[in-house]
């Protein structure tokens, strides 16, 4: 068995002993206020470092900080010209420090480091030069009423964001909220996950190495019963955004709900990956192999249903669990490893569970199924995949959130369209197809956000993101940010002189 190690004194980057806030500009000291929560290596299983946890108190001087900022600093009245320079400092700064974050977010929360380096971490900067980009290209609208009027349409920052982001790709989901919440103008405090402290504190300290004003960006850690649930329902916080588990996203709406604030939710999904036997079989498997597999498992797009027509099932299900075998899991850091660990033992273990679900309701292991053996620590999980029973079983309408496949056959794409229809999931969809028609009928059909051609995991910006049913209610694109961080009002002036009646004369 392989031994992972951890040793603060050879880490590539110092580590934080403590991990505190980040308000009005400043670390919050490390002090004994707020409870400590152990911030874990999943590669080693080694606490690496403390989080300190911001309790409601500290939550308050949180969002005052950023309500001061909103309502009396200079932010929000910025033209967005400057905006924009302060924010390309911001991407050149973290740009500048992007080894150091994608280390840290590996060590944290396992993602492999050819991804954390080669994709989140460019991500990350780039999301601040991009919005900055949106924000200074919105334009107002003028009405012509047929009355001598005129109607001017403008777009103004709603005030304080509460930020709220997930474990499985922090550095890049975070940034995005950050990065779209302020080039509008407004001011935030964002938490993220207790499991993935590391890296979000680090870039939020890097962001205060440029000019931008104190209290525009602010972070709380701890957990979601604890700091996110005074978070969201602080008074001072005027809209709330959230990635993260359709429960949770639940109960967050109905918090936010009570004080009229604006949500955005991307939550959970179980999406349908549909190859069909029109399909180019290699590329189908390659995508559907990085489609489950990528990222550890470990996301809400993730192609976790794998739909296969019936006449070309055995082939292709034969080469992927040939495949699933081959796939190198080990060490995040290791630039070979193609899996790494979950990002937390109790995640594993849920991970772990649905395979005695499976067999319970009488489903397939074709592959996989255990914690991986060649590890005397972490948590490793083997890339799994399972032939379902029907659709009505739990691996197929739960989202598992791991390394973990359910396979169905369909006889024709009307089958196969109502299967991926059948959950109360629709996030993101996928077919693989070289008839157009075949194509176009399930990007038509499947109710989903999202629906990816021959192709897996691709984001434009540019165009909206997010779910039907559970999966979420709003999307994430450049104007549908707009349109969320910002308040239209409408000024109507005369054109002319008219009559007004003359009350009281």
């Amino acid at each position: 068995m392989n031994a992972i190690t951890f040793d603060r004194t050879k880490a590539r980057f110092p580590i934080a002993e403590v991990v505190t806030s980040f308000i009005d500009g400043e670390g919050v000291p490390a002090d004994n206020r707020g409870e400590r929560l152990p911030a874990v290596c999943p590669a080693t299983e080694d606490t690496i470092s403390f989080l300190r946890e911001a309790d409601k108190d500290e939550v308050d001087l949180a969002v005052k900080a950023a309500r001061r900022a909103f309502d009396q600093g200079p932010w929000p009245r910025m033209s967005t010209d400057e905006r924009k320079r302060i924010m390309a400092q911001i991407k050149q700064v973290l740009t500048e420090n992007l080894d150091e974050i994608a280390y840290l977010e590996t060590l944290n929360a396992g993602i492999t480091h050819t991804h954390t380096r080669g994709f989140h971490g460019p991500r990350m900067a780039w999301n601040f030069e991009f919005f900055a980009e949106v924000a200074s290209q919105a334009a107002g609208q003028a009405y012509q009423q047929t009355k001598p009027y005129l109607s001017v349409v403008t777009r103004e920052p709603i005030g304080v964001g509460a930020l709220i982001g997930p474990w499985n790709a922090p550095i890049a989901l975070c940034t995005m909220k950050i990065a779209s919440c302020i080039a509008f103008g407004n001011t935030c405090v964002l938490k993220p996950s207790e499991f993935t402290p590391l890296s979000l504190r680090r870039v939020v300290e890097l962001i205060h190495k440029t000019d931008i004003p104190k209290g525009v960006v602010n972070l709380v850690n701890g957990r979601g019963h604890v700091t996110g649930d005074a978070l969201v329902s602080h008074p001072g916080v005027d809209v709330v955004s959230f990635t993260g588990g359709t429960t949770t996203g639940r109960a967050i709406a109905s918090r936010a709900g009570q004080g009229l604030k604006p949500v955005a939710l991307e939550l959970g999904g179980k999406s349908a990956n549909i190859i069909t036997a029109t399909a180019n079989l290699d590329r189908a498997l390659d995508g559907a192999l990085l489609g489950i597999y990528s990222n550890n498992g470990q996301q809400c797009l993730a192609g976790s249903r794998i739909l296969v027509d019936r006449k070309i099932a055995n082939e292709f299900i034969e080469k992927f669990v040939a495949r699933s075998r081959n796939i190198t899991v080990g060490d995040p850091l290791d630039p070979k490893t193609q899996v790494g660990p979950l990002a937390y033992e109790a995640h594993m273990k849920r991970v772990l569970g649905f395979v005695d679900i499976a067999k319970q309701e009488g489903d397939e292991l074709l592959v996989g199924g255990k914690r991986h053996d060649g590890f005397k620590k972490g948590y490793f999980v083997e890339p799994t995949a399972v032939m379902a029973k029907n659709n009505d079983t739990r691996i197929c309408q739960e989202e598992i959130f791991g390394p973990f496949a359910a396979f169905l056959t369909y006889d024709d794409i009307d089958e196969a369209i109502a299967i991926a229809n059948q959950s109360e999931f629709g996030l993101v969809g996928y077919v693989w197809s070289d008839h157009l028609p075949t194509a176009m009928k399930v990007s038509q059909q499947v109710r989903a956000g999202t629906i990816w051609v021959n192709t897996p995991l691709t984001r434009e910006l540019r165009a909206p993101f997010g779910g039907y049913k559970a999966s979420g209610i709003g999307r994430d694109s450049a104007e549908d940010c707009m349109m969320f961080f910002t308040e239209a009002k409408t000024t109507t002036i005369p054109l002319q002189e008219f009559p007004m009646a003359k009350w009281g004369v």
